[in-house]
């Protein structure tokens, strides 16, 4: 509670700070990351995981259209995870995802939803779901078998959103 007053308290230094340095620094949000800190009790910019990344997507064997939930699996959204490490219904922030390109011609925000498992998905690892073919996989692809910073960003309930 006290790390969570201290970082609310900065709030203001940070943002006087962030502006006499907003000329020479590469864009950042300070503010959102105290914010974020507060609100899960990590130190800003620290991830709670740096898990190791594999792509999956439907139509590959054993990969259906419904999630571990029962729920149908969302192209750059869906993540699989193990259970025991992150809990299912928890929406994740995976900042080398943010900006990638989206089915639907956005560009990802970074958030990603566990609701899924896999038999291979064990400790520290995270499976995307990058889509509904093999060619799905090709935005994502330099991303494969890296390490991926990982925070808890919330949770939802039933169904991840689209």
């Amino acid at each position: 509670m006290g790390r969570r007053l201290a970082a609310l308290a900065a709030l203001p230094l940070l943002a006087l700070a962030g502006a006499a340095h907003a000329d020479s620094a590469p864009p950042s949000d300070p503010i959102g990351d105290l914010l974020m800190s507060a609100l899960t009790g990590a130190l800003p910019g620290t991830p709670d995981f740096q898990l190791k990344a594999s792509l999956y997507h439907a139509g590959a064997r054993g990969v259906g259209v419904m999630d571990s939930l029962g729920c149908r699996v969302v192209a750059m959204r869906t993540a699989a995870i193990d259970a025991h490490l992150i809990p299912k219904h928890t929406i994740l922030f995976i900042k080398e995802t943010v900006g990638l390109p989206l089915p639907d011609g956005g560009a990802h925000d970074g958030y990603w939803y566990a609701s899924d498992t896999g038999g291979a998905i064990k400790g520290d690892r995270i499976d995307l779901f990058t889509g509904m073919n093999a060619a799905s996989m090709k935005v994502m692809r330099s991303l494969n078998l890296t390490s991926l910073s990982v925070t808890k960003a919330g949770e939802f309930k039933g169904c991840p959103p689209n």
